[in-house]
């Protein structure tokens, strides 16, 4: 190789290594980028219906966000935190002083000798005692990831807003960053991921009205207290696949002890049947037609994204493979291997087998400026 040829490469491997290391800033842009991608294709729409301006689309976009983003905590938190409150200083006192006539009655269902496994009351606090000392102690830590993740939530909204101000310019620097000839491709590649997350952003807000208005009626039917807040909360949560539905039915399980347990089990078997109909025919169906993103891949990019990068990357997993998706199929399809010839075949013509500069000068001739 020659010396600047190893030059490029160290700058490469440098370049990746600061890459790696500001991972979680990026991410962070990231989800900038696709929420002021949702309101720019919002501001669009308004803009178009309304025949207003530019401006005005984009306020009337920020403002039904905003409106959405205020509901949500009015709605839910404040109802949550009466509950969970209730939970702890009622509810939870009657179930350890109900705790030893249950392990009566469960020693009627089991055989003899199982009776000395069976757990007392002793020993379950002393298991707890650890537990309880160690939320404890990781209150301050707890704290602190609160405030960053406030700090950080505010800093996607003040880049969004940046960003939805004057998304050509920063688009155009962004594609200044790659060699002349292919900025034409880069520009197109950019279309396609903007069109993409939209149809995603579109696909999921579909899914997760679903989800809420189905669980919305189970736990009317059920008659359990707030069922808008918990129905809106299992939408939102319907964001995150597989983890998110998780997470949404083991909250009104746990609020409805303070009526009746049974109806604990009765939500955990309505929300397990209004997952199976969005996992197995909303969702596909859905993303069939907006994005095409295969279930394996779906779950393969949530693990791999979460383990080099935290929650975040599980929350953003799904935008992160839409985006990818695009972008693999551009660059490395495309213009690489479906322009990538044998050179038994390219001996007709050449003899010799393309070069790469070759590879994607021919992928792209279509776009050089």
């Amino acid at each position: 190789m020659l010396l600047g040829q190893w030059l490029g490469f160290v700058v490469l491997v440098i370049s990746l290594c600061i890459l790696w290391q500001i991972r979680q800033v990026l991410l962070i842009v990231f989800a900038a980028i696709v929420l002021a991608t949702a309101l720019n294709k919002l501001a669009r729409k308004i803009q178009h219906k309304f025949t207003l301006s530019r401006t005005l689309g984009v306020l009337a976009a920020i403002g039904v966000f905003s409106g959405i983003l205020i509901g949500f905590f009015v709605l839910i938190v404040p109802p949550f935190i009466s509950q969970f409150q209730e939970l702890t200083a009622t509810k939870l006192p009657q179930v350890l002083k109900s705790a030893p006539q249950w392990r009566t009655n469960i020693q009627s269902y089991i055989p003899a000798p199982l009776f000395p496994y069976l757990p007392t009351l002793e020993d379950l606090n002393q298991q707890l005692q650890p537990a309880i000392k160690s939320l404890a102690g990781g209150s301050l830590v707890v704290f602190s990831s609160s405030l960053g993740a406030i700090l950080n939530f505010l800093f996607v909204l003040i880049l969004t807003l940046m960003l939805l101000a004057q998304p050509n310019a920063y688009r155009k620097a962004f594609i200044c960053l790659f060699p002349s000839f292919y900025r034409r491709r880069i520009d197109g590649i950019l279309t396609e991921c903007e069109v993409s997350l939209g149809k995603w952003v579109g696909g999921s807000i579909l899914s997760m009205i679903v989800v809420a208005v189905l669980s919305l009626i189970g736990l009317l039917a059920l008659g359990i207290p707030l069922a808008l807040a918990q129905a809106i909360l299992a939408g939102l949560l319907n964001f995150i696949p597989n983890v998110g539905p998780t997470i949404g039915v083991i909250i009104p399980m746990v609020i409805s002890l303070l009526d009746e347990p049974w109806k604990a089990v009765a939500i955990f078997v309505i929300y397990f049947l209004i997952q199976q109909f969005e996992s197995s025919f909303l969702t596909p169906y859905i993303m069939a037609q907006q994005v095409a993103l295969l279930p394996a891949i779906t779950l393969i990019a949530q693990v791999f994204f979460t383990t080099f990068f935290g929650f975040l990357g599980l929350l953003l997993a799904l935008p992160l493979t839409v985006v990818a998706k695009v972008w693999i199929n551009a660059i490395l399809i495309e213009d690489i291997l479906d322009r990538w010839q044998h050179p038994r075949h390219k001996g007709r013509d050449s003899g010799q087998l393309p070069t790469n500069t070759e590879i994607v000068m021919t992928g792209t001739e279509d776009s050089i400026e």
